[in-house]
């Protein structure tokens, strides 16, 4: 036998490996951001009283914009029931998974405020899309988003898979009063996916890039994460505790190029028939600093 053999033996019997790190508990001992559970009041009061100064502007509009399934629809209606304090079906989900987009035209979600003959609403709207999906002859174009931002797309247009909406169309708002634009930007993400496709991040990136040379603040909502995270499914007080969703949250920045301080995890509405307080954290923390970002946008446009 060669001496290279003995060596080799003499380490394989004789030599020990490094000790294993023991891995990681899979929470924090400490939330890595603050979020005063249990105190929705102020926050609710804050959003049901917001109303913008600017005169021109009647309501602070909210585009949301994101792949198939992340839970636009969903969020729109979890936002109704919380500012509402019931259970409401505000804009059509769907109750099977799909990757098609189950929203297929522009629509604005209003909040109403209370009963009555003579409705009034909140003056904050919402506008949901057709969901980005993979290729170029599937789910919504850029640039009807984009077109959407500036205030040129008309309530009820349905969205075609292959054309823009042109100067042409009936749909096209060729005049947009400063309600009719888009104040903030939110990006919708679901914890729940292992990646992106980069056919869609390609969308997302020109979307966003449009956004900021309109000015417009963009921010992103992350879903589904009670379904992403078991220690968050069991308590979503966990939500900040969490590694897995910490790390998806860089992820989500790195990958979309939103900053960490403009990413807020929430969990929609779904199974659940009566209000939930730490849901109604989640959502009111992410609804107050969409009006915020808005507000700042509507003040410049004075």
């Amino acid at each position: 036998m060669s001496d290279s053999n003995i060596r080799s033996r003499f380490k394989t019997l004789f030599v020990r490996s490094p000790p294993q790190e023991p891995p990681l508990p899979p929470t924090f001992d400490k939330p890595w951001r603050n979020l005063p559970w249990g105190d929705n009041g102020r926050n609710l009061q804050y959003v049901q009283e917001y109303k913008p100064e600017n005169e021109d502007i009647k309501h602070l509009r909210v585009l949301l914009y994101g792949s198939v399934g992340a839970g636009k629809s969903s969020f729109i209606n979890s936002v109704t029931n919380v500012i509402r304090r019931r259970m409401t079906i505000s804009a059509a989900v769907s109750a099977t998974t799909s990757d098609r987009s189950y929203t297929k035209k522009f629509q604005t979600h209003k909040i109403q405020t209370g009963r009555g003959t003579k409705k009034t609403y909140y003056p904050v709207v919402f506008n949901d899309i057709m969901g980005l999906e993979e290729g170029t002859d599937s789910g919504v174009l850029p640039e009807d988003i984009m077109l959407a931002m500036k205030g040129h797309v008309m309530e009820g247009y349905k969205f075609k898979l292959i054309s823009k909406l042109s100067e042409n169309d009936r749909d096209y708002n060729p005049a947009p009063a400063p309600d009719d634009k888009v104040h903030v930007l939110v990006c919708v993400l679901s914890a729940n996916v292992s990646e992106i496709k980069e056919s869609v991040l390609q969308k997302m990136s020109s979307v966003r890039e449009a956004a900021d040379d309109l000015g417009i603040p963009q921010m992103a909502i992350m879903t589904n994460i009670d379904a992403a995270c078991p220690d968050t499914e069991k308590d979503l007080k966990n939500v900040y505790k969490s590694r897995y969703l910490q790390k998806k949250m860089k992820e989500f920045s790195s990958t979309v190029g939103i900053p960490m301080n403009c990413i807020f995890p929430v969990k929609n509405y779904s199974h659940e028939i009566d209000l939930n307080d730490d849901v109604d954290t989640l959502i009111l923390s992410a609804l107050r600093n969409m009006i915020d970002f808005g507000d700042d946008f509507i003040e410049k446009l004075a």
